[in-house]
C-alpha cells in the first residue's frame, strides 16, 4: 500500500497534522494561543523578498504616494484570508479540494497549472531574496547563493521533526527580527509624518500602475488562499455549529493580528525608501544598491547590516509558505500525493532554474526586475483563486448559516473586480508595448498573444459563471467520503485470531476489508482497522493537528467498523497521525501481535516508488507476520 493517493481517490488536506492541536482551553487567552499560528505562517508570504522589491520600487520612485495601495491590499488580504479560513473550518476542505469536487477535470488541470506558476513565482522571490541576503552579509556570489538556497528544503525537513509549535516559533522570531530592523531604520530615516499621511489618499497613473499591481500581487498572494484553508484544519474544531463559529472568530482575530503585522513591515520598507531615496532623487534599481546607500545616507554603518539581516530573515521565513502551498495544491487539485522531500525539491527547482539562468545570462542587476515580475505574475493569478473562493463561501448548500452575508459578498466582489480591472489594464499596456516594439514581427506577436489571452478570459468566464451552470445541470460535486461496499465471499484460509487491516482511504479498502470480513466470519477472528492520517499538515504539525477532515476520516473508519459489527464480526479501530505510515503500522502491529496483515497494493514500481513512496515492502521486511496483498482486479 503506497503512502500516497492516486488521482480519483479521496485525500485529506494536510492529513498528517489534521486536528492535532487542542483548542478546548477555558481561558480566552489560552484558547487564542491555541488557535494562533496558521495566519502567522500565511503572513510570512506577505513580507517576502518580492514585497521588498515592490515596496522599495514604490517608495524610491513615487515617495509616499503608493502607501494607500499597501493599506488597500492588506484590507483585501484580511477579507480573503478570512473567507479562506472559513471554508476550511466549515467544510473541512481546502480551496483546491473544493475546486476538484466542483469543476470538470480540464478546468481543474488549468487552475492547478496556474497555481503551480504562482507557487514557483513566490519561491523565485524567496530564492533571490535569500541569495541577496547571503551576498550582502557574507559576500557570496549571487549565483552561488541561489544554488545554496536549494538546501532550504533540508532545513525545513529538519525543523519539522520538532513539531509545528517549534516551526511557528521560528517563523515568528524571524518576523520579529524583520520588524525590529525596520523600526530602527525608520527611526534613523526620520520620515515627515505630514507627508506620510498624504500617501493614504488614492491616486494612480500610468507609470505607477505596474508597481501598484506588483504590490497587490505581493500582498494578496493566490497560493496563500489555498494554504490558509488547509492550515486552519490542524486545530481541533468539532462538527457543531457553535464549535465552528468559535473557530471562525478566533481565526479572524489571528488573521487580523498577523496580517496587520505584515502591513507594518511592508509600510516600513516603503516609508524608509521614500524618506531616504525619493527625497534625494535616487532611483533604486536593485536591492543591493539600497543596502549600499543606506549606510552613508543615514550616517551609520549598522543600517546596511540591519537591512541585510532582515532580508535574509525574510527569505528564510518565506520558504515554508511556498513549499507547503505547492504540496496542498497538487494534492487538492489532482488528489495526487508525492513524497514530501521530492515535492519540495521540485518546487525549489522550479524557482532556482530561472533565477540561476537570469543571473548567469543577464547579470546580478536583472534579479531586481525579476523580483518585481514575479509579484506581477502572482497578481495575474489572483482572480482564478478569488472567484472560486467567493462562490464556495457564498453557497448555502455548502456553508449553511456560514454563507457570506450580503455586505461581505459586496466587499468580496468589489475586491475581485478591482484586481481584475487592474490586471486587464496592465495586460493591455504590456501587449501594446510588445506590439510597438515588434516591428516586422507584429503579426507573430498577435498570433502568440490572441490564443493565450482568449484562453485566460474563457477560463475566467467559466469559473465566474459556474454556479449558474450548476443550477442548470444540477451538478454540485460528489460526496467526499464513500463507504466501500463489503463483500461477503468466504476464502479458505488457515485459522486466524487477530487480523490487522491498515486502511488506505481509497477504493483498495473495499478489497482488503472484504477479505478480512470473510476470514473474520469463518474463524471468528478479531479485525483491527488502522487508519494513518498522513499529508502536509501531519508532516508539519504531527500530533498537533485535528480538523473536520480528520473527524471525517474517523467517521469513515467507524462506518466500516459498524458495517462489520452488524455482520457479527469483532472490530477494534485505531487512528494515528504520522509522516510515515510504515512506522505506525509496524508500531501498532507490535502492540496487538496480529497473526495476519491484509493490505491493498496499487501495483506500481520503479520510478513511481521513488516519487510516491511505498509501504508494503518495508512492512513485509520488518514484520514477521503472514501478509495478504490484494490488488484491483485480483480479488
Amino acid at each position: 500500500m503506497p503512502s500516497f493517493r492516486h488521482q480519483g481517490e479521496e485525500s485529506r488536506s494536510l492529513a498528517d497534522v489534521h486536528s492535532t492541536v487542542g483548542t478546548s482551553q477555558v481561558s480566552f487567552w489560552k484558547r487564542m494561543f491555541a488557535f494562533a499560528g496558521p495566519a502567522y505562517l500565511v503572513s510570512v508570504g506577505y513580507m517576502d523578498p518580492g514585497n521588498w522589491a515592490t515596496d522599495l520600487e514604490g517608495g524610491a520612485r513615487f515617495g509616499y504616494s503608493l502607501l494607500w495601495v499597501l493599506v488597500m491590499s492588506n484590507a483585501m488580504a484580511v477579507l480573503l484570508q478570512t473567507l479562506s479560513a472559513r471554508l476550511g473550518i466549515v467544510r473541512g476542505r481546502d480551496l483546491a479540494q473544493a475546486c476538484r469536487e466542483t469543476y470538470p477535470r480540464a478546468v481543474n488541470l488549468a487552475l492547478w497549472a496556474l497555481c503551480e506558476i504562482a507557487v514557483a513565482a513566490c519561491d523565485l522571490a524567496e530564492v533571490i531574496g535569500a541569495a541577496i541576503g547571503l551576498n550582502l552579509l557574507f559576500h557570496i556570489p549571487l549565483l552561488a547563493g541561489v544554488l545554496i538556497t536549494s538546501a532550504d528544503t533540508l532545513l525545513l525537513l529538519w525543523f519539522q521533526s520538532f513539531g509545528i509549535r517549534t516551526i511557528e516559533a521560528v517563523v515568528l522570531s524571524l518576523i520579529t527580527v524583520m520588524a525590529a530592523c525596520f523600526c530602527v531604520e525608520i527611526f534613523w530615516a526620520k520620515p515627515a509624518i505630514a507627508e506620510l499621511l498624504t500617501g493614504l489618499a488614492p491616486r494612480l497613473n500610468r507609470d505607477s500602475l505596474y508597481v501598484a499591481i506588483g504590490m497587490i500581487g505581493a500582498t494578496v498572494m493566490p497560493h496563500n488562499l489555498y494554504l490558509h484553508s488547509a492550515l486552519v484544519q490542524t486545530r481541533q474544531i468539532g462538527l457543531t455549529e457553535a464549535a465552528k463559529r468559535t473557530a471562525c472568530r478566533y481565526n479572524f482575530i489571528d488573521s487580523l493580528v498577523a496580517l496587520n503585522g505584515a502591513l507594518l513591515v511592508n509600510a516600513a520598507i516603503l516609508v524608509m525608501a521614500a524618506a531616504v531615496f525619493f527625497k534625494r532623487h535616487i532611483v533604486v534599481t536593485e536591492i543591493q544598491q539600497a543596502h549600499l546607500l543606506l549606510a552613508p545616507l543615514l550616517g551609520t554603518g549598522a543600517a546596511g547590516v540591519l537591512f541585510a539581516i532582515a532580508l535574509l530573515a525574510s527569505g528564510q521565513s518565506s520558504t515554508l509558505t511556498g513549499t507547503m502551498a505547492g504540496q496542498i495544491v497538487m494534492e487538492g487539485f489532482l488528489n495526487f500525493r508525492m513524497r514530501p522531500w521530492l515535492r519540495r525539491l521540485l518546487t525549489r527547482s522550479m524557482a532556482v532554474a530561472p533565477a540561476a539562468f537570469t543571473i548567469w545570462y543577464a547579470g546580478d542587476k536583472a534579479t531586481y526586475q525579476l523580483l518585481i515580475l514575479s509579484q506581477v505574475i502572482l497578481s495575474m493569478q489572483l482572480p482564478f483563486a478569488i472567484i472560486p473562493l467567493i462562490h464556495f463561501t457564498s453557497d448555502r448548500q455548502r456553508m449553511g448559516s456560514f454563507a457570506n452575508k450580503l455586505w461581505v459578498l459586496v466587499l468580496a466582489w468589489l475586491t475581485a473586480v478591482v484586481i481584475i480591472v487592474l490586471n486587464v489594464r496592465l495586460a493591455g499596456m504590456a501587449i501594446a508595448g510588445w506590439l510597438a516594439a515588434a516591428g516586422q514581427w507584429k503579426t507573430a506577436v498577435w498570433i502568440a498573444v490572441i490564443p493565450v489571452s482568449a484562453g485566460f478570459l474563457l477560463l475566467l468566464l467559466w469559473v465566474t459563471m459556474e454556479p449558474l451552470m450548476s443550477r442548470w445541470t444540477g451538478k454540485y460535486g460528489r460526496a467526499p467520503v464513500e463507504l466501500p461496499e463489503m463483500a461477503g465471499t468466504e476464502i479458505a484460509a488457515p485459522v486466524y485470531h487477530r487480523i490487522l487491516v491498515p486502511l488506505d482511504h481509497t477504493a483498495l479498502d473495499r478489497l482488503a476489508v472484504s477479505h478480512a470480513a470473510a476470514m473474520g466470519k469463518l474463524y471468528g477472528a478479531d479485525i483491527y482497522l488502522l487508519h494513518v492520517e498522513e499529508g502536509v499538515t501531519s508532516q508539519v504539525y504531527g500530533q498537533a493537528a485535528s480538523t473536520a477532515e480528520v473527524e471525517l476520516g474517523g467517521q469513515y473508519v467507524e462506518r466500516i467498523a459498524r458495517s462489520l459489527r452488524d455482520q457479527g464480526i469483532s472490530v477494534v479501530t485505531a487512528i494515528a497521525h504520522s509522516v510515515s505510515p510504515t512506522k505506525e503500522i509496524l508500531r501498532y502491529a507490535k502492540e496487538i501481535h496480529p497473526d495476519l496483515v491484509i493490505m491493498g497494493a496499487h501495483g506500481h514500481g520503479g520510478l513511481k516508488d521513488l516519487i510516491f513512496g511505498t509501504t508494503i515492502s518495508p512492512v513485509r521486511h520488518h514484520l514477521n507476520v503472514p501478509m495478504l496483498i490484494v490488488r484491483p482486479g485480483k480479488s
